[in-house]
């Protein structure tokens, strides 16, 4: 069955706050099918969402990305909200986000947080400098300007959800969302957000150290994996650097004395600069192969859209 918009809401341990989240979903979306994923709750968070009339599955491997994942496999809809179970996002832009989707065909659209309140209503300042550091990372590193990286409130098309390959296990998951979009060239749009934090009682599950690391190793590995040639460009450079940086005191002394009085060091500089060529030349081959992925993706976003008009279709009938 093809819904035409359904709210996703991934939930560990979110008694306190899933009545509400599920309340506010269908006054802004009363057309929606609303989907709660309990991924391993010790409270009674699914026993209250199924009462408040949310469509309640499980997932048993730990983790957001996990859920996401199952989330993305199951349900078929034209549009998709992903929004978190703690009641830190207002719902009231959820209709304006559906309609980008569904009216001006966008692949993904962002829940803007760092362009409201979410500075001021943050009490956790490592979070707040970890959300600018992730977004400058990665506009600079992808030449792209996604207002908020880590948001956890967000709109999908069915062509992004069915092609996107979910790799995460945990929260680095809107990192690789977000990289993934960018790098196919997939239609993003920002809607600025309001941002509340948690009330008291509710319990953040994001580390800020683990899981921020987790978070930028991300990144270093899409980096590489999506730019090979500018990755392993650096690392020949650097190689380059260290290598002529020894090298020049051998070559001073050579044209003083006429003598090569460190040849063990000239011996390492010939190496270091030919793991730096061959560092140069694998991300050149790393790049094509790179490129040959973009054009199998580009086929199957074609198969993904010729699947999705024959859902429709159906649906019509």
């Amino acid at each position: 069955m093809l819904d035409k918009i359904a709210v996703l809401i991934p939930c560990y341990n979110e008694a306190l706050t899933i009545e509400k989240v599920i309340r506010d979903a269908k006054a802004a979306l009363p057309d929606a099918t609303i989907y709660v994923y309990d991924n391993n709750s010790t409270d009674a968070t699914a026993k209250i969402a199924g009462a408040a009339g949310a469509v309640v599955r499980n997932e048993y491997q730990q983790g957001k990305g996990n859920v996401i994942r199952r989330m993305f496999r199951e349900i078929d809809a034209c549009c998709y909200i992903l929004i978190d179970g703690d009641d830190t996002y207002p719902l009231e832009q959820a209709g304006e986000m559906a309609q980008l989707v569904l009216k001006r065909h966008a692949d993904m659209v962002v829940g803007d947080r760092l362009s409201s309140t979410y500075f001021s209503e943050n009490k956790r300042p490592f979070h707040n400098f970890g959300n600018s550091l992730v977004r400058g990372s990665i506009n600079r590193l992808f030449h792209s300007d996604i207002k908020d990286i880590m948001t956890g409130y967000r709109a999908f098309s069915y062509s992004f959800v069915k092609t996107f390959p979910v790799l995460s296990q945990g929260f680095e998951i809107e990192t690789e969302m977000t990289i993934h979009a960018v790098y196919n060239h997939m239609q993003i749009e920002n809607v600025v957000v309001d941002y509340r934090d948690r009330p008291q009682g509710s319990v953040s599950k994001l580390n800020t150290y683990s899981d921020g690391f987790k978070v930028l190793k991300m990144i270093l590995r899409l980096f590489k994996t999506y730019k090979p040639l500018a990755f392993f460009s650096f690392i020949a450079a650097g190689l380059l650097l260290l290598a002529v940086g020894f090298f020049i005191p051998v070559l001073i002394r050579f044209l003083e004395t006429h003598l090569v009085l460190q040849i063990p060091t000239l011996v390492v500089c010939g190496f270091v600069t030919l793991a730096a060529i061959q560092s140069f030349f694998a991300g050149l081959i790393l790049s094509n192969m790179s490129e040959n992925n973009r054009r199998d993706f580009e086929y199957q976003l074609q198969r993904t859209e010729d699947m999705f008009k024959s859902l429709m279709r159906e649906e019509d009938l």
